[in-house]
């Protein structure tokens, strides 16, 4: 899908998602299942251990990443597609956030943000952040997610093997 989407490569999707982190400093990195030592932005490594059992790549879909987030401590997760995943979680809310004004003509009732005032220029970042924001804090409050409405609640059991439960310090 990536690929289907207009990416040339795995490293341009992370050089999109770095550039969505913003511009506060790293605190460290986290494995899947352990809780954030602080509070800060942390990354999370979810590639298994090289000499662990290898059943397959890391993170293969949508669902194994979201599960680690919340494995990680995540209480509700802003899920940014760019081609509409149809995507829940029974844990904790998805919270689906796209710019893709064809996604959002597609499946517009499936999502929680539509951040493609943006790009058309009509709304600054400040601007659109705070309407994610107001969003947000309505689902931790209480109001269903639209994957909650919907009744999306997939579901998968990641299987890595990672050495230590330490943060690894930047």
């Amino acid at each position: 899908g990536n690929f289907a989407g207009g990416l040339t490569s795995i490293e341009e999707k992370s050089l999109g998602a770095f550039r969505k982190a913003g511009t506060r400093a790293f605190q460290g990195v986290v494995r899947v299942g352990q809780t954030l030592p602080g509070p800060g932005l942390w990354l999370l490594d979810s590639v298994p251990d090289a000499d662990g059992v290898q059943h397959g790549i890391s993170n293969p879909n949508d669902t194994e990443g979201i599960v680690d987030l919340i494995a990680a401590g995540c209480h509700i997760v802003c899920f940014v597609t760019g081609r509409g995943s149809l995507i829940g979680g029974p844990i904790a809310p998805v919270v689906k956030v796209c710019a893709n004004a064809a996604t959002i003509a597609r499946i517009g009732d499936d999502l929680d943000h539509d951040a493609s005032p943006i790009l058309r220029g009509e709304e600054d970042y400040a601007a659109g952040g705070a309407r994610l924001l107001i969003r947000l804090a309505a689902i931790a409050a209480g109001a269903p997610s639209r994957a909650e409405a919907l009744g999306h609640r997939e579901y998968l059991i990641p299987y890595k093997h990672q050495h230590g439960a330490d943060a690894c310090r930047m």
